[in-house]
């Protein structure tokens, strides 16, 4: 197929491009400068702006553009920047899909579980209404900007991804080296639910997402297993072989973090029921697998 690409440099995105071109696969990639190798496209996403000359053809589109949310404290205009990319790209890219006089059969459109806020030890589904807070507030805006992609008649799928457990980026990939270095442990109660997924199954799951015609609306991106921060310390440690005593307070976290810290001592118990219930099978279920995995990432 020919296959659209935003975000295709970011952690999901060069490994979901790699896959893809191992198969053959056409990717068409959307770059925020003048093209300037074979298969790029300019977008603007803070403009709203897209070439849609060069989306011809394609068959689909997956949409994973947005700005970091560990990279930066979460200051005011950070949270705009946050917000902002992901709304305004998804809105422009969905404008754009539905003008073209042949769009794609499908767009998959990043999104993440963080629209269900804070679920303490619930188990929850993709049946459960959106939660509450400045992270479950963008989902819903973010999903709610593919509009005009869906009223076009486009298979609009949204990845609601969970934490990706990746060696080389992510916020999974920031706990590596502190963990090497003995550093790691528990943070804050250590009794809050961690949704999380391998990087290869999540790579997996967006081609059964672009494959499965039956799949539309929010699907759960994340292990069917979700673990404590507790257990997730303690398999770190015993795969990387080192200490896990210290621990992170919560207000020493949010004292360095700031409202960002929220993001990692909320809970969430988020399972994904419908990727299961449509066949998909999961290479690294358990959390152990998945970090034992990660140490063969390729960056």
């Amino acid at each position: 197929m020919r296959i659209a690409l935003t975000g295709s440099t970011g952690l999901i995105g060069t490994a979901l491009t790699r896959d893809l071109r191992k198969d053959g696969h056409d990717v068409v990639r959307l770059v925020r400068h003048p093209p300037h190798a074979p298969g790029e496209v300019a977008w603007d996403p803070k403009r709203q702006w897209v070439d849609t000359a060069g989306l011809a053809g394609c068959e689909a589109v997956v949409h994973l553009a947005g700005a970091g949310i560990g990279d930066h404290r979460w200051t005011e205009a950070y949270k705009k920047e946050i917000r902002d990319s992901r709304v305004l790209g998804t809105a422009a890219l969905a404008e754009a899909l539905a003008s073209l006089d042949t769009p794609p059969r499908v767009l998959v459109s990043g999104s993440a579980v963080g629209v269900y806020g804070d679920t303490g030890d619930r188990v929850t589904d993709e049946s459960a209404p959106p939660g509450s807070g400045f992270l479950a507030d963008v989902c819903q805006e973010w999903e709610e900007a593919a509009a005009p992609a869906a009223e076009a008649g486009v298979r609009t799928v949204f990845a609601r991804t969970g934490l990706v457990v990746a060696r080389h980026g992510g916020a999974w990939g920031k706990l590596f080296p502190l963990f090497r270095a003995g550093l790691g442990g528990r943070i804050g109660g250590g009794r809050q639910y961690w949704s999380f997924i391998a990087l290869h199954d999540h790579v997996a799951a967006l081609r059964h997402l672009l494959a499965t015609e039956s799949l539309a609306g929010p699907v759960n991106l994340t292990g069917p297993h979700p673990v404590t921060n507790r257990e997730v310390t303690r398999t770190m440690g015993r795969v990387l072989h080192r200490p896990t005593l210290l621990t992170v307070p919560a207000p020493a976290l949010t004292l360095a973090l700031g409202e960002m810290a929220s993001d990692l001592l909320r809970s969430q118990r988020v399972v994904p029921r419908r990727l299961l219930d449509s066949g998909f099978s999961f290479s690294y279920p358990r959390v152990e697998s998945a970090v034992r995995a990660a140490l063969t990432d390729t960056p």
